[in-house]
Parts: C-alpha cells; structure tokens; sequence
C-alpha cells in the first residue's frame, strides 16, 4: 500500500531529525581546548551538510503524498497531509538551527585565531622591548651615544594601546560565553603580568638613561675645562721654557 509505505518514510525522516537535534542542538557542549572547539565546529558542518542532502528525500515525499492525495477524497488522507507539514516544519527548523550554530561557532573560532593573532602581535613587540632592555643594561659611552639608546627606547615605548584593548575584548567576548574560559584566563595572566612589568622596567631604564645622560654631560664638561686649563697652563709654562724662567722662581706653576 502506497500510503503505508509513505507513513514509513516519514517516520525515518522524524526519527532522524529527532536524532539529530539530540545530538547537534539539545546536548550541553563545552569547549574546553581549541581542539575541542574544531572538533565541534567540524561536526557541526557535517551536520549541516548531511542535513542540506536530506533536502532531496523530503521533497520526493512531499511529492508522493501531493501525488497520493491528489488521486484520493481529501478526508481520506487529512491526517498523511498534516503529518507532512509537521515533517515540513521540523526539516526547515532543523536546518535553520544548525545553519545558526554552524554560524555562531565559525565566529567563535574566528574570534579566537583573532585573539592569537593579537597576542602574538603583542607579545613579539614584549619581546623587542625585552632585547632593548637587556641592550642598554651597562651601557657605556659618552652622553650622545646614552641619547641615542635612550631615544630607541622611548620609541619602541610609543607603542598603540588598540591591540591590547582587542585583546582584552575579545577575550571578554569568548569567557562571557564561557568557552576556553580557563585556557584564556591562563594566557591572559601571563601576558599581562610580563606587559606591566615590561613597562615598569622600561620606565626605569628611561629615568637611568636621563641621570647617566646628566652625568655624561657634566663629566664632559668637567673634561672640558680641565682641557682647557691645562692648555692654559702649558702655553704658560712652554712660554717660561722659552724665557728660560726657572722652576724655583715660579714654585705654583712648578707644582
């Protein structure tokens, strides 16, 4: 009998929507590690997939009960017509739940490659700063040269605060909805204990250059002066060498 067979299609087709709403949509899923996460997102694409080809089975079924009812009274087959509707029904918001998942989860992966991209942007600028540091750590020379470390410095220091801010709202975005809370919480620690203490040592190392700066400068002078007293006094003495002036005559110079 024709009609008996269609009611079995449509029970496969009930039960397999009901399978899959258990498995893709009604479960409590948490995402703990990224690999969780992609493991999810993957699944979920195969869901949707499986679910567009299931398009092809519904509509040979929708055909055959417009087909079975056409060639019969309606009242015969009222009740085959509704249960096709509820089949109707369920595929399409089946498909629309699982288009939505799929969906919010690609933004979710989207977000956190996004996130690392932002950390290793970050934390590859930490390190340029920590090189720099360790750079000017027993800096030697004379006042121009400290300068010139200084001014690097304080031009790696001229860093945008935009990436950290992105960090921290995109981290924000995805421990709100509790996924690799734990994971980013970690990282976010660490990342901003080393950014803080990186700035602190950083602030310290200017205010050092600027005090070794100071006192390159005022030993320069000192250097100066001294330079210029001697050639005072060697223009003096060479001009006693000539007048043939003694030493004893002139016991300040002598000394």
């Amino acid at each position: 009998d024709k009609t008996v067979s269609l009611r079995k299609d449509l029970s496969e087709m009930h039960e397999w929507i009901t399978q899959a709403e258990e498995e893709y949509l009604e479960r409590d899923f948490e995402y703990k590690t990224p690999d969780e996460l992609q493991k999810a997102l993957e699944e979920l694409k195969r869901a949707k997939e499986e679910a567009m080809q299931k398009e092809v089975k519904v509509k040979l079924i929708t055909d055959s009960v417009n087909n079975v009812i056409a060639k019969a009274p309606p009242a015969a087959h009222e009740a085959l017509k509704k249960e096709l509707d509820v089949l109707i029904t369920s595929y399409q918001r089946l498909c629309s739940r699982l288009n939505g998942k799929c969906k919010t989860l690609e933004e979710v992966w989207a977000c956190w490659s996004e996130l690392l991209s932002y950390l290793d942007a970050e934390n590859k600028w930490l390190n340029e700063i920590d090189l720099k540091l360790k750079a000017t750590e027993n800096i030697q020379g004379g006042a121009e040269e400290i300068s010139e470390s200084l001014d690097s410095l304080e031009h790696l220091m001229r860093h945008p605060e935009d990436n950290r801010n992105q960090i921290q709202e995109l981290a924000q975005t995805l421990t709100d909805g509790g996924i690799l809370d734990e994971l980013i919480n970690e990282k976010l620690e660490k990342f901003n204990t080393r950014w803080e203490e990186l700035q602190q040592e950083a602030v310290r190392r200017q205010k050092s250059l600027e005090q070794s700066i100071q006192s390159a400068q005022e030993t320069d002078k000192t250097l100066r002066l001294i330079q210029e007293s001697l050639t005072v006094i060697d223009k003096q003495l060479t001009a006693y060498i000539a007048d043939r002036v003694d030493a004893a005559q002139v016991p300040q110079e002598a000394q």
